[in-house]
């Protein structure tokens, strides 16, 4: 049939002919020629969600004064929508658009599809319309003038632009009371919102046009991912605003399921599965639809006050929805009322619901107020109670006063008491190191004594040896003349004593007398070194001394199984109190000792490094073993009085406890780096100038 217009617009879906192409094998030309065609029965034809490519063929006669015509296609989904008219039985493309391509690339700027049929007054074309989309394809066409398509166009911005400027204000204002309230069913209220508007104003076009109009695949993806954020929304606001956790335990599950199964089809539409992501969207919007009604009209009949303003907003909200899509089925007629009874059902519902988010807070407010009144009751009831125990208890005060002052001066006797142990403790820390101390001098000046006193015996016997040789020489000398033979004799006796060795043995046992009072010397001077008795008082010291010092002291305890690496700098003499720095020393040291022994037992592979240095204000000393290492729990707690990784028996954990405070006392700091089964390293930091810090 041929579209005869006169004015006004004109719904044309009952007199186009469609074309089905499945495989898109059809061109323009073929598909004009193409005996295929079937005449439309609807006023808008509806396509549900398919791969297939339509032909749409129809006739337009103008018989209006208006030289220019307008097609207007009011569904902004279409991918694919070429217009092409028909001269002398050749096709010709007029324009080709679609939401595949950019909003740029229109002739009008229109979120739907509007192209110019060149029909002039009194004259009649043939135009094909090819389309094709990835989501539900309904194609309401519609003919008008320039002005009446503007005229329709305005007034759907207009209504457009109420619709989003509600959401937004509800938006803003939800979200205001959120920051209030903090309650969690306003923020995915205001989540919900935001995503079904983005949903809505996507199907119209609004958003191609105003927030994505150079990025046509940003476009097509929001419909959906748009949709299942505003889905997963939904669930969790009716979770949280109904309270199914605990109301509905079951449906509080699939109303999860749900969620996910939104989230599932966001992800397959992103990945480009359009078709099965449109059709999960369709099922999962259905499968909420009717969990949520089930569980408002449960709540409803438990006479739960917040379901009976949800079951109401929510059947609105369906009602608008099915109007619409009733429309795009050609059931109810394509009208201004009709188009925009989706946008008019989420107004309503999001109104209905911040009225219901605003009636729970009344009801938490008046729960609030009326459990504060209980609270002020129980309150004036306490303070009566205890204005009557006041008098009782005021005696019993006085009564526990006089045994609390009792108590108090029995505390304070343990406290001094406490005390005075905690120095007896410190001192015998001190005697402890002292005897360590002791033994180590004793083992070694031991060694040169028994050196001295096992040379004693065989000096003594070569002495005598060699005094009764000269005897023997001389009273030869002294007889009658010398003779060959006499000499003979001398010769002979001399080899029998062994004479040369004789002299050559007295000089190695003097040697080692002398090497083993040298001995004695040096350690006696290690003693004197470590146990100074002036370590109350500040002196200026030899850093390397002191270590040389005690080193000497533990130096039985190496027992030819740990290395020792000395690497001393050239380092000035600092102010300190040497007889406590030594006892740092050795405490650190005879640690280090013990942790190597405990890793590698009878092996000699045990390294003991010593080193120092210093800058232009400070001394360090390094001391690094390859023992056993610490965690870090240990490391916290080496300093605390009374902590030993030791033995039972081996340790009294007051050695590095005075080894911290000596070191703080030198106004100095002690950095430990240590890993478990590898060794540590204590790093002393020791001041040149010792400052007197008066607090």
């Amino acid at each position: 049939d041929t579209i005869v217009y006169t004015r006004g617009s004109v719904i044309i879906g009952k007199k186009v002919e469609i074309l089905k192409d499945d495989s898109d094998k059809y061109t323009p030309q073929t598909a004009l020629n193409s005996p295929l065609f079937y005449k439309n029965e609807s006023d808008i034809p509806n396509f549900n969600i398919s791969n297939s490519t339509y032909w749409i063929k129809f006739t337009v006669q103008n018989a209006s004064k208006e030289n220019r015509l307008l097609l207007q296609i009011d569904n902004a989904l279409i991918d694919t929508s070429n217009v092409y008219f028909v001269k002398n039985n050749t096709v010709y493309l007029s324009e080709a658009s679609g939401s595949a391509k950019k909003f740029s690339g229109r002739e009008y700027k229109y979120p739907d599809f509007v192209f110019n049929l060149a029909v002039s007054p009194d004259s009649s074309v043939t135009y094909l319309l090819k389309i094709k989309s990835a989501e539900q394809l309904h194609v309401p066409m519609i003919i008008g003038s320039q002005q009446v398509i503007a005229e329709a166009q305005n007034t759907k911005d207009l209504i457009s632009g109420i619709h989003i400027g509600v959401l937004l204000i509800m938006v803003f204002y939800n979200l205001f009371v959120f920051f209030s309230v903090r309650d969690r069913s306003y923020l995915f209220y205001v989540l919900y919102i935001l995503f079904i508007g983005l949903t809505q104003i996507s199907l119209t076009g609004y958003s191609y046009k105003y927030l994505f109009p150079e990025f046509p695949w940003l476009y097509k993806q929001t419909i959906v991912v748009a949709a299942s954020i505003a889905g997963i929304s939904a669930a969790y606001f009716i979770k949280s605003f109904l309270n199914t956790k605990k109301f509905t335990p079951v449906l509080d599950k699939l109303l999860f399921v749900i969620a996910c199964s939104y989230a599932l089809a966001a992800i397959m539409r992103i990945s480009g599965f359009y078709w099965i992501s449109s059709r999960m969207i369709d099922f999962t919007a259905l499968s909420i639809a009717v969990v949520a009604y089930i569980i408002a009209i449960k709540l409803t009949l438990q006479n739960y006050r917040p379901a009976k303003f949800y079951l109401i907003a929510w059947t609105i909200f369906i009602i608008g929805l099915v109007l619409f899509v009733l429309r795009n089925l050609g059931i109810l007629p394509y009208n201004q009322i009709t188009s925009y009874t989706m946008q008019v059902g989420t107004i309503l519902e999001v109104a209905l619901l911040s009225i219901a988010l605003a009636d729970k807070i009344n009801i938490f407010r008046q729960e609030k107020e009326k459990s504060q009144e209980e609270t002020v009751s129980a309150l004036k009831e306490n303070e009566r109670i205890i204005r009557e125990q006041n008098v009782f208890l005021e005696a019993k005060v006085e009564e526990r006063t006089s045994e609390l002052t009792v108590s108090n001066n029995e505390l304070n006797k343990t406290l001094i008491e406490l005390k005075e142990t905690e120095s007896q403790l410190v001192e015998s820390e001190k005697m402890a190191s002292l005897g360590q101390l002791t033994a180590g001098i004793a083992h070694e000046i031991n060694n040169p004594i028994n050196f001295i006193t096992s040379n004693v015996n065989p000096l003594k016997r070569d002495v005598d040896i060699l005094l009764e040789a000269i005897t023997k020489i001389e009273s030869v000398g002294l007889s009658d003349g010398i003779s060959a033979e006499k000499h003979k004799q001398i010769e002979t006796y001399k080899e029998e004593i062994d004479f040369d060795y004789l002299k050559i043995e007295i000089n190695h046992l003097l040697k080692g007398i002398n090497d083993g009072a040298s001995r004695t010397a040096e350690i006696v001077k290690g003693l004197r070194i470590f146990s100074r008795l002036d370590e109350d008082d500040l002196k200026k010291a030899d850093i390397n001394e002191g270590l040389d010092s005690t080193l000497i002291i533990v130096n039985n305890l190496f027992n030819n199984k740990i290395k020792l690496v000395k690497e001393y700098g050239n380092i000035p003499l600092i102010e300190c109190y040497p007889g406590k720095l030594n006892q740092v020393f050795l405490n650190i040291i005879s640690n280090a000792i013990y942790a190597i022994n405990k890793q590698h037992g009878d092996k000699a592979d045990g390294i003991l490094k010593i080193s120092t240095s210093h800058d232009e204000t400070t001394v360090f000393v390094k001391i690094e073993d390859n023992g056993t290492g610490m965690d870090d729990n240990t490391k916290k707690k080496i300093f605390e009085p009374f902590f030993t990784t030791k033995d039972v028996g081996e340790g009294t954990g007051l050695g590095m406890s005075i080894t911290y405070n000596t070191i703080k006392r030198h106004n100095g700091n002690i950095v430990i780096n240590s890993t478990l089964g590898v060794g540590s390293e204590f790093i002393l930091e020791l001041p040149i100038i010792h400052e007197i810090i008066i607090i």
